[in-house]
């Protein structure tokens, strides 16, 4: 196996601020497989536990919904910032070097912009439900937390696309 040269390092051509968010980034997305991991878990014991002992655990799909949610919006930016989007490169693979970086970045743009959106939508939908009293019907846990706790990882894409759109701007063409 070979280690990855400075050219090909993720954070190749990142500044300080890249570095920064992509390592922010990347622990936010092994915190998001670490709650994903302890879920796996948790539904393993919790269905041989129906299976065998007629002892689920107690509210294992309100954790599961209120869990994932975290867990999901946790990997977004480091998959940005690691260019692990879906690209459909058919129509562009022939263009010049610069056309292909203006598309990155217009598309990194609108990561940012709906990272941004989606966001403030996720506040704004925690704190009317916060407002309204809303708790899972087992254990009664409030169910704005665990639409809160989407808004980091939200956030972190936003600022993950608007520096990828910079970054890719400013090294368009492969020049600096």
């Amino acid at each position: 196996m070979q280690e990855p040269s400075a050219a090909t390092a993720p954070d190749s051509g990142f500044g300080p601020v890249g570095r920064l968010l992509l390592a922010i980034s990347k622990w936010t997305a092994i915190a998001g497989g670490a709650v994903f991991t302890a879920l796996v878990g948790m539904s393993v014991v919790s269905i041989v536990g129906r299976k065998v002992a007629s002892a689920p655990v107690p509210g294992d799909v309100e954790i599961l919904q209120l869990c994932a949610a975290f867990a999901s919006a946790s990997f977004f930016a480091y998959n940005h910032l690691l260019h692990g989007d879906v690209k459909v490169d058919f129509f562009t693979n022939r263009l010049a070097p610069a056309k292909r970086a203006f598309l990155d970045c217009v598309g990194s743009l609108m990561v940012g912009l709906f990272g941004a959106l989606i966001a403030w939508r996720a506040w704004a939908g925690a704190i009317t439900v916060k407002e309204a009293g809303e708790s899972t019907a087992i254990l009664a846990w409030p169910v704005w937390v665990g639409q809160m706790l989407m808004v980091p990882g939200f956030v972190l894409l936003a600022l993950a696309g608007f520096y990828m759109c910079v970054h890719t701007w400013s090294h368009r063409g492969g020049r600096p």
